[in-house]
C-alpha cells in the first residue's frame, strides 16, 4: 500500500485493523465515497421534503452509514439483500444510482419502481437489492427464501437481511432464523440496533441485553459489533458471508449504532435527550471516525478526503436535477403494474 503525497506515512500493515489489511486503497476510498453518498443523499432528500418536492414521510439512516457499507463490502453484485423502511443506505451501499433513487422519491417514471415505490419500497434487482419493506421484519423471511433458492440451485449466492431492533420481537424473525438454521441456508441476518423501535428503547422492549444473544437458540453464531466502526462491521460481515458460502449456515450480526434523526419526519424526538443525541453525533459519528483512520493509517490525506466530499455533492446535485427533469407518470398508465385476482 503506497501512501499519497498528501497523507502521512503508512503504518506497518501487520498492525492494521481488518479492513485495512484485506482491502486495497481504491476500495477503501470507494467505501468512504459510499458513506458520504448515503449521508448527502439523505440530507438532500430531507431538504427536498422540506421544500415540498417530496410527499409522504421518510425514515433517515443518517449516523448508520458504516453499518450499510461495512455489511455490503464482502458482497458481490450477484449476492442479494432485503432492506427495511430505513433502507436508503442499504440501496446505495449495494450499488444503486442516486439519480434513479431521487426520481423514485419524486414520483417520476425514471425511478427504480417507476415512481410507484417511493422512499420505503425501492428495489434494484440488477444489483441484488430485492427491495425495502414497510412491514417491520417483512424482509427477513424473503431473504430466507432467496437463500433457499440459492442453495437449491447451487448459485453460490448469499442473502443478507437488514432489519432494525424492533423486528427482533416479531414472530417472523424467530421463524425465519429457525428455518435458516435447520436447513443451513446461506443467509446473514443483520440487526441494525439503533436503540429505539420508533420511540421505545430496546431496554424496555427486549428481554435479552443483546439481540445477538438470541442466535444461540437457533444454533448459529451471534456477533455484536460497533456499528459505527466500518472495519469492525466489515470483518463481521466477511466472516459471516464466508461461513454461508462454505455451506455452514446462517449468522446473526448485531450492529450497535444510532440514528441522528427521529424515527420519521413526524417524530419530534421527545423520548431522547439532546445530550444523548449530541454525544453520538460529536463523538461516535461513523464518517468522522473512518476519515480519521484513513489519515492515521496513511491511506488518504485531507485533500483527498475533501475531493471525495466535493465529488459526492456534485453527484447528488446532478441526481436531483435528473429527477426534476424526468417525466411524471401519465394518468393513462395508472393501472399498470397493479395486479388483482379476477372473480
Amino acid at each position: 500500500m503506497t501512501a499519497p503525497a498528501t497523507a502521512p506515512a503508512a503504518t506497518d500493515s501487520t498492525n492494521l485493523p481488518f479492513l485495512y489489511r484485506h482491502y486495497p486503497r481504491e476500495e477503501l476510498l470507494g467505501a468512504l465515497r459510499r458513506m458520504h453518498l448515503i449521508r448527502r443523499f439523505e440530507e438532500a432528500a430531507e431538504e427536498s421534503y422540506m421544500r415540498g418536492l417530496i410527499h409522504g414521510t421518510m425514515h433517515l439512516s443518517i449516523g448508520q452509514e458504516a453499518s450499510a457499507v461495512g455489511i455490503c463490502l464482502p458482497l458481490t453484485r450477484e449476492d442479494q439483500i432485503t432492506s427495511t423502511h430505513r433502507g436508503h443506505g442499504h440501496c446505495i451501499a449495494k450499488g444503486a444510482d442516486v439519480s434513479r433513487m431521487f426520481a423514485e422519491f419524486f414520483g417520476k417514471t425514471t425511478g427504480y419502481c417507476g415512481g410507484r415505490g417511493g422512499s420505503m419500497h425501492i428495489a434494484d434487482v440488477s444489483t441484488g437489492n430485492l427491495g425495502a419493506n414497510g412491514i417491520v421484519g417483512g424482509g427477513i423471511p424473503i431473504a430466507v427464501g432467496a437463500a433457499l433458492t440459492a442453495k437449491r440451485l447451487r448459485t453460490g449466492k448469499v442473502a443478507v437481511s437488514f432489519f432494525g431492533d424492533g423486528a427482533n420481537n416479531e414472530g417472523a424473525f424467530h421463524e425465519a432464523l429457525n428455518m435458516a438454521s435447520v436447513w443451513k441456508l446461506p443467509v446473514v441476518f443483520v440487526c441494525e440496533n439503533n436503540g429505539y423501535g420508533m420511540s421505545t428503547s430496546t431496554e424496555r422492549s427486549t428481554a435479552v441485553p443483546n439481540i445477538a444473544d438470541r442466535a444461540a437458540a437457533y444454533a448459529m453464531p451471534g456477533v455484536i459489533v460497533d456499528g459505527n466502526d466500518l472495519s469492525a462491521v466489515a470483518q463481521a460481515s466477511h466472516e459471516a458471508v464466508e461461513r454461508a458460502r462454505r455451506g455452514e449456515g446462517p449468522s446473526l450480526i448485531e450492529c450497535k449504532t444510532y440514528r441522528h434523526r427521529g424515527h420519521s419526519k413526524s417524530d419530534r424526538n421527545r423520548y431522547r435527550t439532546k445530550d444523548e443525541i449530541d454525544d453520538w453525533m460529536a463523538n461516535r459519528d461513523p464518517i468522522a471516525r473512518y476519515e480519521a483512520q484513513l489519515s492515521e493509517f496513511g491511506i488518504a490525506g485531507a485533500a483527498e478526503i475533501e475531493a471525495v466530499r466535493l465529488a459526492v455533492r456534485a453527484e447528488i446535485d446532478a441526481g436531483i436535477e435528473f429527477a426534476k427533469a424526468s417525466p411524471a407518470p401519465a394518468t393513462a398508465d395508472l393501472a399498470d403494474y397493479v395486479y388483482t385476482e379476477q372473480q
